[in-house]
């Protein structure tokens, strides 16, 4: 099966959004490996800070299952579709990998761009995933982790925890 990893933002009712869909995501998948919870400035626009994290688990549903799986929880918890890339939102739920899959070349964001471009990403991952390779550039988390750059992105840990 292969092994799959999320990453959940919120930035309004950010605490009772990310328990949800924790909550949502362990009755789909069941044991989760579950990141540090993040908190950090908003990136892109003006607004709260955000509450972010990485969740992992494996599954031998299809990686467009997940997908649609991970908007229905989107919609579950207010998630409202329309707005602006960069906004505010009570849950957004971003597939990163699906096991080794490469689908860059097919015009589907999988393995995700932003694992090298927002440490809101990147940290929380390369915690729980730090030993695992990504699918196109072969190098660990922990190793791209390492030689990122975050000083622009201001990043701590927060308070809730699971």
């Amino acid at each position: 099966m292969p092994q799959v990893y999320l990453s959940l933002g919120s930035n309004i009712d950010r605490e009772q959004s990310i328990q949800q869909a924790i909550k949502q995501l362990t009755a789909e998948y069941g044991l989760l490996k579950i990141s540090t919870v993040y908190e950090s400035e908003a990136v892109g626009f003006e607004g709260d800070d955000f509450y972010n994290l990485v969740v992992g688990f494996e599954t031998d549903l299809q990686w467009e299952q997940v997908q649609q799986q991970l908007r229905q929880i989107e919609e579950d918890n207010g998630r409202e579709r329309g707005s602006e890339k960069f906004s505010s939102r009570t849950l957004d739920i971003d597939l990163l990998i699906y096991g080794d899959l490469d689908l860059q070349k097919q015009g589907v964001d999988l393995p995700r761009a932003e694992i090298f471009k927002y440490a809101f990403v990147l940290r929380p991952l390369a915690e729980i995933a730090g030993t695992e390779c990504h699918p196109q550039s072969g190098e660990s988390y922990a190793e791209i982790w390492e030689r990122f750059d975050s000083t622009p992105q201001s990043l701590w840990a927060a308070a809730l925890q699971f």
